[in-house]
């Protein structure tokens, strides 16, 4: 198993580290910035409730399912992790719980949509204008147990065609330790700078219009 402290988010292949220009600011993107959010499926939304009802009854303080509610989200699961590992079985339902209510922030950032049938483990959140899609349950179980979770699909997945830029802006982040690296501010911020370099690279390429769907990443 690879050290996690080296890993970058992308399937848990290790990020080069040769030195890298300073990044350029991505044009902008007005399809991007002004994207209707569906509903999300009914289980989906139950969890992510359920997370909401469980950081209130512990520190009173209510969810509002903003990319600002990270950080709550970090401190929710380190303390979690004591339940956890008194009552294993609490596991299952806090990833689902907490990985409900990050795939949702993300929504609420970049258009995906939720693949929610079966087992947890073959969740996914498919991206709409970038081909990137990643089980966010798989992220919380992680970010829980501090460990790699196979067959969670925990890291991000993309086309290999844009794996080395996408590699080459996650490597600017440096080394983080391994608590900090599985939490959700972390995971967040790698989607974002993903999402962000496919995007500039299809920008660049006139293919600003095109969109992805449920059938591209299920085929």
């Amino acid at each position: 198993m690879e050290d996690p402290k080296k890993t970058n988010g992308l399937n848990g292949k290790s990020a080069p580290t040769p030195p890298l220009a300073p990044l350029a600011e991505a044009p902008a993107d007005d399809a991007e910035a002004s994207f209707a959010i569906e509903p999300a499926p009914e289980a989906v939304s139950d969890l992510k409730a359920a997370c909401e009802r469980f950081v209130l009854a512990r520190y009173r303080v209510k969810l509002d399912g903003t990319k600002d509610t990270l950080s709550i989200l970090d401190q929710y699961v380190k303390d979690a992790r004591a339940e956890v590992l008194a009552k294993p079985e609490s596991l299952l339902l806090l990833q689902a719980a907490i990985g409900a209510y990050f795939g949702e922030v993300v929504r609420g950032e970049f258009p995906a949509t939720w693949f929610a049938e079966g087992d947890h483990d073959g969740w996914r959140l498919d991206m709409t204008r970038v081909f990137l899609t990643f089980n966010p349950i798989g992220m919380a179980r992680e970010a829980l147990t501090l460990v790699d979770a196979e067959g969670w699909h925990a890291h991000i997945e993309l086309d290999e065609a844009e794996r080395e830029v996408v590699e080459g802006r996650i490597a600017r982040l440096g080394h983080v330790e391994e608590e900090e690296y599985y939490a959700p501010t972390s995971r967040f911020e790698i989607i974002e700078i993903a999402v962000d370099a496919i995007r500039t690279e299809m920008q660049e390429q006139g293919l600003s219009d095109v969109t992805f769907s449920r059938e591209d990443y299920r085929k």
